[in-house]
């Protein structure tokens, strides 16, 4: 296991990163047997995405979590039939295995957990989950927030 780990930190694993071109993303998929790749434009939703994402990819070393901007990835966006952003494609052994579209079936709003966006993605066996979130486990005092909130109490954001 302590192999296997060494050997997904060296190739990214562990954090979020971007892809340039379409070409990096082929290789990332060919390199790691389980990938998270977010397609992406810079507004709102897509930024609530990315700091889910880059929270997850600490936790679930075993996965490789991408984003890659869909505007400048039109083959990409078209043979993967990506229509709505943010889209996560959910990759095992070098095939999309399944969709998370938008934020639909995390509640249909952009207040939704890290937690709900986990259990999501382990419902597509893409990231290992034993039932009890790896967030949980760290804080049981630790009041559970979305990225909206923040930690000031004068803050409107919330």
């Amino acid at each position: 296991m302590a192999e296997k780990k060494k050997r997904w930190m060296s190739i990214g694993h562990g954090e979020y990163s971007e892809i340039h071109s379409e070409k990096d993303f082929f290789s990332v998929v060919k390199s790691s047997e389980r990938v998270v790749c977010h397609f992406y434009r810079e507004n709102w939703p897509c930024k609530v995405m990315d700091k889910h994402m880059s929270i997850l990819a600490k936790q679930h070393i075993e996965t490789r979590f991408v984003k890659i901007q869909a505007e400048k990835s039109p083959f990409l966006a078209e043979r993967l039939k990506i229509v709505v952003l943010p889209t996560l494609a959910l990759i095992k052994n070098t095939k999309v295995d399944d969709y998370v579209v938008g934020f639909n079936e995390l509640g249909g709003k952009d207040d939704f957990s890290t937690e709900d966006l986990e259990e999501r993605i382990a419902r597509a066996q893409v990231v290992h989950y034993e039932g009890e979130s790896s967030l949980k486990q760290k804080s049981t005092t630790q009041v559970r927030r979305n990225v909206r909130q923040s930690a000031r109490s004068d803050s409107d954001s919330e």
